[in-house]
């Protein structure tokens, strides 16, 4: 795996290093929808998804009322700051 600087964006890292990354960060991948993750935490739980033009986040159960929340990350943002903000939770 090739070290890539955690400030480059997304679209710079091949599919290969996301993957990695999605499973050192504690990710489970989906064997029947490859481009589907799950991260589980002690206080909540989320389902990634690798679309073609940004990484969706859905918290599950999430919401005051218990609904999802989603959320979307361009792959033009950084490595860091999708990591900053994706794995601190809802």
């Amino acid at each position: 795996m090739t070290k890539l600087n955690p400030d480059s964006p997304l679209y710079n890292f091949p599919l290969p290093e996301i993957e990695n990354w999605l499973k050192k960060m504690g990710c489970q991948q989906n064997l029947q929808k490859l481009n589907y993750w799950y991260i589980h935490q002690n206080e909540w739980e989320a389902e990634v998804v690798l679309e073609t033009e940004d990484i969706r986040v859905n918290y599950l159960k999430a919401g005051a009322d218990g609904s999802d929340i989603k959320r979307a990350f361009p792959y033009s943002l950084s490595l860091q700051d999708v990591e900053d903000a994706v794995f601190s939770g809802p």
